[in-house]
């Protein structure tokens, strides 16, 4: 268990997240699909290393990763005087037994966002310090064992264990991308500092590294320690009505408010695509009138892919990717991590018209899915599956976008009912350029949670809604 305060932190990093990052010039509605030519051996070791140019450090990286243990320990422990922080040694011996594992019931946002958070300070506390990213992953499982075993009263939970190793290590990487970009050394003055606190809250290791190596805010002319990656980014303003309560769109009960969508695009899919996250796609929501603030948040991070036959007509790439999926709204909740293989594919049959289609499938490591049924002190079951998704987006002149997605979940419960569970959704869009960066969007969609329970009704869940709004879209320098 993790106390609320790491939960707290999550929504201004967010917000960091969103709005973070300088802005450029140029039209981003969507990413070129560029066939690279075959990596030298030099390149492919350069990738591997991937750190920035910073030798690894082991004994900084240990130094920061204890940190990450005792600060949040010492806070629960002495300040928030939390009973699960009173460890003991007969509390240690009686954890160090694997079959004293057992899964816990704490709140759905502390299990499903502050963990991972945690996971990704562990990872990042060795790839901030000149680790690559296959490195650095066993960071993330090491802090998660650690914590889980010695501080914390009750036994560990194998939910924990898995949110913040493999949750850690894909929130790791994404912020250990993004704060390096934010962070440009030739700079100066209020924006470099702006900057550098924005890259701070978004990857404390990151910034613990670059405080303590004396580069905070110095300029410098290395431009090899400058991440020369493209990112593009979509925001979205407008208006949202959607109903929660089982019933129609414009059935009584259904509410309206404004909502905001940021989607960044960092690299392109079939750039680098042999080197773990050169692609990652981060979408983000917040809206009024719902549930919650934050509605809904996706991390995709690509791990490597593979080139498929290409002709001028017709390109196809296949891409393994981590996933990180975190739902909140009216109807339900959901939050889950997978590994899914990727097929993407563009056709262009004519000079007018461009398609771009992607098929996706794999296994759902370990999902939170909501309950109508309270079972292991928990409203909502912990369970494993398959995730799939397929979508296209039909571009006519550069002008007139027409897009299509379906994303689909299956769980079956390792703990809580004896249940299974499927995740639809659907969405389909609307956009058109009225100028150079700006679009207007219209938007209809809905979530379905179906609920199978063996001894008990089964209940389900639907959330209809559609959005209008003005898009910005743009490239980051």
């Amino acid at each position: 268990m993790r106390s609320l305060y790491l939960t707290r932190l999550l929504k201004p990093l967010l917000l960091v997240l969103i709005i973070g990052i300088e802005a450029g010039d140029a039209l981003a509605q969507e990413a070129p699909f560029y066939v690279p030519t075959k990596p030298s051996r030099g390149a492919l070791r350069r990738a591997r290393r991937d750190s920035l140019q910073n030798p690894p450090r082991f004994g900084r990286a240990a130094m920061e990763f204890g940190f990450a243990q005792l600060v949040p320990f010492f806070v629960d422990r002495s300040i928030r005087k939390e009973e699960f922080a009173n460890i003991s040694w007969a509390s240690t011996k009686y954890n160090l037994n694997p079959g004293h594992w057992a899964w816990d019931n704490d709140p759905f946002q502390t299990n499903q966002f502050a963990h991972p958070f945690h996971g990704s300070i562990f990872y990042n506390s060795f790839r901030s310090n000149g680790y690559s990213f296959w490195q650095s992953v066993p960071a993330a499982f090491a802090g998660s064992y650690l914590w889980e075993t010695f501080a914390e009263k009750q036994p560990p939970a194998p939910n924990d264990f898995i949110n913040t190793s493999f949750g850690g290590v894909i929130l790791g990487e994404m912020t250990h991308r993004l704060a390096n970009k934010i962070i440009n050394n030739h700079s100066r003055g209020f924006k470099r500092q702006t900057a550098e606190v924005a890259g701070f809250i978004m990857n404390p290791a990151n910034g613990l590294t670059r405080i303590l190596d004396g580069k905070w805010g110095r300029y410098g002319n290395n431009t090899l320690e400058v991440d020369s990656t493209k990112i593009s980014a979509e925001f979205d303003l407008g208006y949202r009505r959607f109903n929660g309560r089982n019933q129609g769109l414009f059935a009584d009960g259904g509410s309206v408010g404004w909502y905001a969508h940021a989607r960044l695009l960092y690299g392109t899919p079939s750039e680098n695509f042999w080197k773990p996250f050169s692609n990652v796609i981060i979408n983000a929501e917040i809206g009024k009138d719902d549930s919650t603030l934050i509605n809904n948040i996706s991390v995709y991070g690509s791990i490597t892919g593979w080139q498929l036959g290409k002709t001028d007509e017709v390109k196809n790439l296949v891409v393994l990717s981590a996933n990180y999926d975190y739902i909140h709204n009216q109807a339900f909740f959901y939050g889950g991590q997978s590994v899914k293989f990727n097929l993407y594919s563009e056709f262009k049959p004519s000079k007018k018209i461009k398609i771009n289609t992607t098929l996706g499938a794999g296994p759902i490591i370990l999902a939170a899915v909501p309950s109508a049924y309270i079972a292991a002190g928990r409203n909502y079951d912990y369970g494993t599956g398959a995730a799939f998704n397929g979508g296209g987006t039909v571009s006519l002149m550069n002008r007139l976008f027409l897009t299509a997605n379906y994303r689909g979940a299956w769980t079956t419960t390792l703990n809580g009912n004896k249940s299974n569970y499927f995740l639809h959704t659907f969405s389909g869009e609307v956009s058109c350029r009225v100028i150079d960066r700006l679009y207007v969007n219209a938007e209809p969609g809905y979530f379905d949670l179906e609920g199978n329970y063996k001894d008990k009704p089964d209940v389900n869940r639907s959330y209809p809604y559609f959005k209008l709004s003005a898009r910005l879209a743009l490239n980051i320098k």
